[in-house]
């Protein structure tokens, strides 16, 4: 038992582990959230049926969602971007919605034609929706590690930046033909004597 709380601490202390352990508790509040909504609205007061209590379900707990994943899993901070951010996580929510629609229609025929009583009815229900919330919880983890990914820092080249403040010059550097491993050398002498050779009548 020590060693199981010790290795799942290590895991836990690394930047995966920590963020695999708050989406999995935002998870757990989302789905806390929307078993609490089925069974008041769908359980308690009988007001809507199957479909429309699972899509007001999953449309009430979007927003607390998005902001609960980019600030405390991914810890991005800033302004929220439209296109990048907000547009993609409601597509991939109303992804979600669609398909526990579908998974909530399938548990109302099946309802109907074997005859469920009410709380049988309710149990299908959260059953169904909760292995649609187990495929989703993979999906979206993968979809939102994409979603709200944080660039790195861009790394400086020390030799190409220097302080503001700073009087001293830039080294001028030396053309590559004149370096060596023993130091720079003198670049070669005129050749004049080439040219006396070449004019022999201009020194007459």
């Amino acid at each position: 038992m020590h060693d199981f709380v010790v290795r799942h601490w290590r895991r836990y202390s690394t930047a995966n582990g920590k963020k695999m352990f708050r989406y999995t508790m935002v998870s757990v509040v989302s789905t806390v959230f929307g078993f609490t909504v089925l069974g008041i609205v769908f359980g308690a007061l009988h007001l809507w049926t199957e479909v429309p209590t699972a899509i007001f379900a999953n449309v009430v707990g979007i927003v607390p969602m998005y902001y609960l994943n980019r600030s405390w899993v991914w810890e991005k901070t800033g302004p929220s971007h439209w296109r990048r951010e907000v547009l993609p996580f409601w597509a991939v929510s109303v992804a979600g919605i669609l398909l526990s629609v579908a998974a909530a229609e399938v548990a109302r025929h099946i309802s109907i034609a074997h005859h469920f009583s009410h709380t049988e009815a309710t149990a299908l229900l959260l059953a169904v929706t909760f292995a649609v919330f187990g495929f989703l919880w993979v999906f979206k983890f993968l979809v939102f590690s994409r979603l709200f990914r944080v660039a790195p820092p861009k790394a400086t080249d020390p030799n190409l930046t220097r302080s503001p403040d700073s009087d001293a010059a830039p080294a001028r550097q030396l053309p590559p033909e004149v370096e060596l491993e023993d130091g720079p050398r003198d670049p070669p002498a005129p050749r004049l004597e080439h040219r006396q050779e070449a004019h022999p009548a201009s020194l007459a």
